[in-house]
């Protein structure tokens, strides 16, 4: 029992009678679960933390407790209890805040499970000890930690971008994240120790944001590189050039914006609309 994370147990034993409670009681999995209308609508706000303490399924349930039990027991030892605490649910805010962004305009798009908490408890203790071997429960096969970790950031990347499967890989994703930035705080010896480990772990996620953000329109398509996206991108800038119907009132509303706020308030396309409209 000395090597038994105590924290751990507690959160699995109240993980499990929640998530119980939940197969037996339908309302009480609806008033708890991650619900977007709900959360922005209504203001629910609690749903981005309960829902982590209700699952889908037995199987969806053994899973998870399972894989939190085997990492807390090294990441409390290390970290400590308070911080231990702090990292499980710091993880399973930053899962379910990143799963928030991707479904906001998707109003019955609903979710549970800890996943995202468990995500950043195992990239904690991947981030501190990439040389250990791990295996999965369904496939006892040892294989390097750090392995690991970069077929799973890729893995929810590319689930994201496909919605592959009934899984919340963007609560995956944020929970990792969120794991291994708060390790890297605490123990910033890590970025001398593994610098390219945590290369390899932060770089595919900072070029699939800079990529959100660049081209927002390629979430739309599941070719991005491909002709569906060079169609899609050409019909999204004609339905943009459509919108400005009356070019005169857009000019002044561009140079109203201008003396209110000056130059610099100016995106990119009303950069290119003052131009355009001015000639």
């Amino acid at each position: 029992m000395e090597n038994t994370s105590a924290l751990g147990t507690l959160l699995a034993v109240f993980i499990f009678l929640s998530s119980y409670k939940g197969f037996r009681d339908p309302e009480y999995t609806n008033h708890y679960i991650f619900d977007i209308d709900k959360i922005l609508k209504e203001k629910e706000y609690h749903r981005i933390l309960s829902s982590g303490f209700l699952h889908g399924g037995w199987f969806h349930l053994i899973f998870n407790l399972v894989a939190l039990l085997s990492f807390s027991t090294s990441i409390e030892m290390i970290f400590g209890k308070i911080k231990y605490l702090i990292l499980f649910f710091g993880s399973l805010i930053g899962g379910s805040l990143l799963s928030l962004f991707f479904h906001r305009n998707h109003g019955d798009y609903r979710a549970l499970g800890a996943s995202g908490a468990i995500s950043g408890i195992v990239f904690a203790s991947i981030v501190l000890m990439p040389d250990s071997t791990l295996s999965l429960i369904m496939l006892p096969i040892e294989f390097p930690a750090w392995a690991f970790g970069i077929v799973f950031i890729l893995v929810s990347i590319f689930g994201i971008k496909n919605s592959w499967g009934n899984i919340g890989h963007d609560a995956h994703l944020g929970g990792a994240i969120v794991g291994m930035l708060m390790t890297i705080a605490l123990y910033p010896s890590v970025l001398q120790e593994h610098p390219w480990v945590l290369a390899a772990f932060l770089l595919p996620c900072i070029i699939f944001f800079f990529m959100l953000y660049r081209y927002p329109e390629m979430m739309m398509v599941d070719n991005f590189l491909g002709k569906k996206y060079k169609v899609l991108k050409s019909k999204i800038a004609e339905s943009q050039i459509e919108k400005v119907v009356d070019p005169e009132e857009e000019l002044n509303r561009i140079l109203e914006k201008i003396r209110k706020e000056g130059m610099a308030s100016l995106t990119k396309q009303e950069k290119r609309d003052l131009k355009r409209f001015s000639q």
